[in-house]
């Protein structure tokens, strides 16, 4: 049974979304028989690389709101990631372009390594505060979830892969997302936002007894925390 996401690797909540769907999945007594999909979503393509400021800074400036109420506004966010076992770092995170990390992505989804490298972009941008537009930075991550150098380094140059990010967003476009993380089970059912385990498995415990019966026609039955195309965290 097919599961696609939709993400973007500077969502906080998608890192949440990604962490409570695996605790979910864990549990799931058929999960070997889940096909993860993991597919690029940026919430603003046009985003400047300022590795200046950090998150909180470029937040306020968008905002305009003062750094320290930017804080409190992100404290809802702090105590998501908590819960799910994320410490996140948003006073060194790098406001940071994440195109060419959706590159990285793609060439990992080539070689089932979708899952390990999002996972890794995710601590980094959001945890590690490194800048996921940087191509030392990209090689290390790659590098690290067994991506050879040399095919990084192409993937980075790659139109191929720059236009499997665009087939993505308008996928997402098609399906009138505009907010991640989005998840699709089963071509059927839509859930919006980082859900508790609970929910997760609930979906997917109904999308199984489905499966079989072939039907069609994206229904979105929870929505919750999500960052949308405004920058919004909520």
């Amino acid at each position: 049974m097919k599961v696609d996401i939709w993400s973007d690797i500077r969502c906080p909540f998608c890192y949440v979304g990604k962490k409570n769907f695996e605790k979910a999945l864990e549990q799931f007594p058929d999960k070997d028989k889940i096909e993860v999909t993991w597919h690029s979503f940026q919430l603003d393509p046009n985003l400047k690389t300022q590795t200046e400021k950090s998150s909180l800074e470029y937040f306020s400036e968008a905002k305009g709101v003062p750094v320290s109420q930017a804080k409190e506004m992100y404290e809802h966010v702090y105590k998501a990631g908590k819960a799910a076992g994320i410490d996140f770092n948003f006073d060194h995170q790098k406001v940071a372009n994440s195109y060419r990390a959706h590159l990285l992505l793609q060439l990992a989804a080539t070689k089932n390594l979708a899952n390990e490298t999002e996972e890794a972009l995710f601590k980094a941008q959001l945890v590690d505060g490194k800048n996921i537009d940087d191509e030392a930075t990209l090689i290390e991550i790659g590098k690290s979830v067994s991506l050879e150098e040399d095919e990084i380094k192409a993937a980075l140059e790659s139109d191929d892969f720059g236009m499997d990010v665009t087939r993505d967003m308008m996928m997402a476009s098609q399906m009138g997302i505009s907010g991640v993380p989005f998840f699709v089970i089963n071509d059927k059912y839509g859930v919006s936002g980082a859900q508790p385990p609970a929910t997760f498995s609930e979906v997917l415990e109904s999308s199984w007894k489905e499966f079989s019966a072939g039907d069609k026609g994206l229904q979105i039955i929870h929505s919750g925390e999500s960052c949308d195309v405004d920058g919004n965290c909520d």
